[in-house]
């Protein structure tokens, strides 16, 4: 890829919670923010959901847009949040809402990047117990995202 996917500006952590679509819209506000994504984005990723839920397990999500949106993205880039009060998403617990644009075929090496850390146990609590954007930042990035 041409340029990071990730910034520290694109991860945040929030003390509470959030409903699925307040999280979408967080995620979506991020990308359009870098100029990663136009404003269409965000309904692009509620398309998206309405077909097929974006829960991956282990307290993650991803949401992302449908193929038929490709124009909204303007070029790769991830959002990060962590809500330690949880998303109810669609039934499922979720902690991590990862937001995911991918220009081309970018997407499927970044979902690659982030399913490999998101199936270690170890790994995702570590992401849990850090203080700081700053910290998960670190984390994710030391994984190659």
């Amino acid at each position: 890829m041409a340029r990071e996917v990730l910034s520290i500006g694109q991860v945040r952590i929030h003390s509470g919670s959030a409903t699925r679509e307040e999280a979408m819209k967080e995620a979506a506000d991020i990308l359009e923010a870098v100029g990663s994504v136009t404003s269409a984005y965000f309904d692009a990723m509620q398309q998206r959901e309405q077909t097929v839920s974006t829960y991956m397990g282990m307290e993650l999500a991803i949401p992302h847009g449908t193929n038929e949106t490709k124009e909204a993205i303007l070029e790769s880039a991830l959002s990060v949040v962590r809500y330690d009060g949880g998303v109810d998403w669609g039934g499922e617990p979720v902690v991590f809402v990862v937001g995911i644009a991918g220009k081309g075929d970018e997407h499927l090496e970044i979902l690659s990047k982030i399913a490999i850390l998101f199936s270690d146990e170890d790994e995702v609590a570590k992401l849990k117990a850090v203080a700081t954007a700053e910290e998960l930042f670190a984390l994710v990035s030391e994984a190659g995202v």
